[in-house]
């Protein structure tokens, strides 16, 4: 992965430790990919480095990060260019989700949310596509979510994050034509999850059908990446509820969705995270007590 071995393609993922951004290391790494794998925590960070080392026989490296610090970016790209490491695919998964009424949810953490699933996203995307522009070849994923697409009261800050990383991407996608550099904005909607799991959404009317899980999600997201697709809503009925929010009016969608999480929100009593799934960090309520 250094200087000398330039024919090797790298793909760094953030929030590769768990969940959607896991699954993704393991299709790169499966694709023969080196990796770069970045997460808050250090030790589950270096168990699937080694798990994909072993599995793949590819190289990975960590850089444990806390994406929610303001020099999380700069410090990764110093990292790399210490390295002499080439990044070939980015994949901004790393994210987290602050739920509850705006006026209740702890200020802080929402910044920290902004932190990671915006300025971070933006910085290492900023820092990353100069030298893919150079070498007129690159991919860039990052995660949006089905609240890319409208507002999202009691989630209302992480909807609004998501809905910068769905208009940030599609700009960008379209800069990029003819430099051989794509970005593709994944939006999955309510993801099998082991937070779904513990707050028994699954089984609720109010998540009626099936759910994807991770590892489907990042199959749809991969397969959209490599064929350089500006966006991506993963599962029918998560198209037609997309399909259906570009036509409704957006009193009547905001109506509707505080209408969805105040029913999660009665049901499990504010004890388990509701709403659209997060990549990385566990979704949480922003109020501390």
């Amino acid at each position: 992965m250094g200087s000398t071995d330039i024919a090797r393609r790298t793909a760094l993922i953030t929030g590769a430790s768990s969940g959607i951004g896991y699954e993704f290391a393991k299709l790169l790494a499966r694709d023969h990919f080196d990796l770069v794998l970045v997460a808050r925590d250090a030790s589950r960070l270096e168990r699937v480095a080694d798990e994909l080392r072993q599995s793949f026989g590819i190289t990975a490296i960590v850089i444990p990060t806390d994406l929610s610090r303001p020099e999380a970016a700069a410090v990764i790209h110093r990292a790399l260019q210490d390295k002499g490491i080439h990044i070939n695919i980015l994949v901004n998964n790393a994210g987290f989700n602050v739920y509850g009424p705006f006026w209740e949810t702890d200020a802080q953490r929402e910044l920290d949310m902004i932190q990671t699933n915006i300025v971070a996203l933006t910085q290492l995307s900023k820092l990353l596509l100069p030298e893919m522009i150079e070498q007129r070849s690159g991919k860039i994923l990052n995660l949006g979510s089905t609240g890319s697409f409208a507002p999202g009261p009691l989630n209302a800050v992480y909807c609004a994050t998501k809905a910068y990383v769905l208009s940030l991407s599609e700009a960008l996608a379209e800069e990029l034509k003819g430099t051989g550099v794509t970005v593709t904005t994944l939006c999955p909607g309510a993801t099998r999850t082991a937070f779904a799991e513990r707050a028994q959404m699954i089984d609720t009317n109010i998540f009626q059908g099936k759910l994807l899980s991770a590892a489907e999600v990042a199959q749809a997201g991969y397969r959209a990446l490599m064929r350089g697709d500006t966006s991506i809503v993963v599962g029918l009925a998560n198209k037609l509820q997309v399909l259906s929010i570009r036509f409704a009016p957006r009193d009547v969608v905001a109506r509707i969705g505080k209408r969805i999480m105040s029913r999660l929100e009665a049901r499990h009593g504010g004890k388990e995270p509701l709403g659209a799934p997060t990549s990385g960090r566990t979704g949480e309520r922003g109020s501390r007590g």
